[in-house]
């Protein structure tokens, strides 16, 4: 089977959040596989280029000849190969399982809300939190595609 037939395409979006106080912002980017909706690979930290490589870098091997789908932001394009992406509106619907994790991750996490009690104190634990979240999110995808 022909590995991008078989790893599909990988939608690319960037989420904010904070550490101790909303001046203090966090941006996760996540790279979602469409077919199987897992996460395969995630950066945390501002929202330069230098984050979107950092994102690119962590995309596993057997994933980097798909294609990616992700929104005007300029960093996706200095990064990612011209022939391997394609900037795309919100109307489209090519970043809309990307853009339902958010969602996801947003409500399931309480210290992603921008007006909430519960938020992050320090950077190690706001990453922490987040690393188990899509842990046992790309478990529990995982068993429902067995």
């Amino acid at each position: 089977m022909h590995k991008l037939f078989f790893y599909g395409s990988l939608e690319l979006d960037e989420l904010w959040s904070f550490v101790l106080r909303k001046t203090r912002k966090r941006w996760i980017w996540i790279a979602l596989c469409r077919r199987t909706r897992q996460v395969v690979a995630y950066a945390s930290g501002d929202r330069s280029k230098s984050t979107c490589r950092k994102l690119w870098e962590a995309i596993p091997a057997v994933y980097r000849s798909a294609h990616c789908y992700s929104d005007f932001w300029k960093a996706y394009s200095a990064v990612i190969p011209a022939e391997q992406h394609t900037a795309v509106g919100i109307r489209s619907g090519q970043t809309a399982h990307v853009e339902r994790f958010n969602c996801t991750l947003r409500q399931r996490l309480a210290r992603l809300v921008r007006q909430t009690l519960s938020f992050s104190k320090s950077v190690v634990m706001h990453e922490a939190c987040v690393r188990l979240f899509l842990h046992r999110y790309n478990l529990e995808i995982a068993v429902t595609l067995m």
